[in-house]
């Protein structure tokens, strides 16, 4: 196994997973605040 200098470290690319767990919270939050907003403020359906 070869050692990385810091400079090679700082060229390794990571994976994207970062990104879609963001992307999965801000979209949980999204749905529970309709789920909210639906108990909260019933519209009737015309």
């Amino acid at each position: 196994m070869k050692k990385l200098t810091i400079e090679e470290a700082k060229k390794v690319k990571g994976g994207a997973a970062g990104g879609w767990i963001a992307a999965g919270i801000i979209a949980g939050i999204t749905f529970l605040v309709g789920i909210f907003d639906g108990f909260t403020r019933p519209f009737k359906c015309r």
